[in-house]
């Protein structure tokens, strides 16, 4: 199984910047795309900012020339650097990785694919 460790949220002042991370574990045999979700209250989840396992990413208009995802295929982990941040960017983050994993079947090993979510890290930007 894949687990996804988020950590970095918090509060700050409009204007301020934030880093989070997220760091997948388990049984991973490859990662692809890595990704930040927000849910604002009363809202429904959406897309924040993708990353490929080439490299290219995607960003919400709203977001766009503030916000910075990047990943470590090293460390399985995506972090997304926040700056300029706004009051509507207040929500609870979620990071989100697909990938295949790998299990032994006997002396044999079968691989599937997963996709997993954080626990999610609350934002808050007030003054």
């Amino acid at each position: 199984q894949v687990q996804l460790v988020e950590s970095g949220g918090g509060l700050v002042q409009p204007g301020g910047s934030l880093r989070l991370s997220c760091a997948a574990s388990g049984s991973i045999f490859s990662i692809d795309a890595m990704g930040w979700y927000l849910q604002a209250p009363g809202k429904q989840r959406e897309l924040v900012a993708v990353i490929t396992s080439g490299g290219s990413t995607n960003y919400a208009d709203s977001v766009k020339g503030r916000f910075t995802i990047s990943r470590d295929n090293a460390k399985n982990t995506v972090y997304l650097q926040m700056s300029s941040l706004k009051p509507d960017d207040t929500a609870v983050y979620y990071c989100k990785v697909d990938g295949m994993l790998y299990k032994r079947v006997g002396n044999d090993i079968a691989y599937a694919e997963f996709r997993s979510w954080g626990q999610g890290t609350q934002v808050t930007v007030s003054s």
